[in-house]
């Protein structure tokens, strides 16, 4: 069985074939995030038309909102022009596969669970940290989307009442206190700059261990894994991170903190996408 694996999100996008459980072909590219929504569909079909291969299945993971039992995206806030649109049928058309489709963020959570550094936690909470912040939720393999497919969007948690205006029009979210998009512009240096700072970190992670305690106190996840660009860090962020989470968590509680990086690093999402494909077609 070939299962091809999309994933889309608002710094890159990549593509992948698996044969079986091998990832036999994989390519990725910058977003152009002024092509918009036409350009990135144009390139997808042009990497997969290069390897000359035929797949039998494919699954996707969409960096935002996602209508899972309509199979359409909801929108992105950082690429223009998906709103209501049907990815899987412009896909399944294009290569003349069936098409499953999820937000990235589910999709990753079946990616490190069944592959990464999830594998055996049960529920596991998998939280993106990238252009934007997305959360999937999984347990016994399967994705918890909640009554209306928007389970596990803790981007767009307040967490600074008084903050700054995000995108999607709150204040003070998760997101926008806490994601490369706005550290970017906020700092005007890249998130990957800004980790290597000691004292960046040690504040930054204040507002990390905020959303990530009502992530804790809600679910009691056996393990939270982190993926995505800023995730890459590694011990300079999740050292500091881990110690701020212990001083917030209340003193009574006996959950667990478990906090790990992706194992899978920028493919977390293609290997879901397969497992997706997997479990749904």
């Amino acid at each position: 069985m070939k299962t091809l694996a999309i994933d889309i999100g608002g710094t890159k996008f990549s593509v992948a074939l698996f044969d079986e459980d091998a990832m036999v072909r994989r390519a990725s590219e910058a977003t152009d995030r002024d092509g918009g929504k036409e350009w990135m569909l144009r390139r997808i079909g042009e990497m997969v038309d290069g390897w000359g291969e035929k797949a039998d299945v494919c699954g996707i993971g969409f960096g935002g909102p996602v209508d899972f039992a309509t199979q359409k995206v909801t929108l992105s806030t950082h690429v223009g022009g998906w709103q209501n649109f049907d990815l899987p049928g412009w896909v399944g058309e294009r290569f003349e596969v069936p098409v499953v489709m999820d937000n990235d963020a589910n999709v990753g959570a079946l990616g490190e669970g069944a592959y990464g550094a999830g594998k055996g936690c049960d529920p596991l909470f998998y939280m993106t940290l990238s252009t934007g912040i997305g959360g999937g939720i999984a347990g016994n393999g399967r994705v918890w989307r909640g009554a209306d497919s928007y389970a596990g969007e803790i981007g767009h948690l307040t967490i600074r009442p008084e903050g700054p205006e995000c995108l999607c029009g709150s204040r003070g979210c998760f997101e926008r206190m806490c994601c490369g998009l706005w550290l970017e512009r906020d700092y005007g240096r890249t998130a990957k700059e800004l980790v290597a700072d000691a004292e960046f970190v040690r504040q930054y992670v204040v507002n990390l261990a905020l959303g990530l305690k009502a992530c804790v106190m809600l679910l009691n996840p056996a393990r939270i894994v982190i993926g995505g660009g800023i995730a890459k860090a590694g011990e300079t962020l999740f050292g500091p991170l881990r110690a701020e989470l212990r001083r917030q968590v209340t003193s009574w509680s006996r959950a667990r903190l478990d906090v790990q990086p992706a194992a899978l690093g920028d493919d977390s999402v293609l290997y879901g996408a397969l497992e997706l494909a997997r479990k749904e077609l």
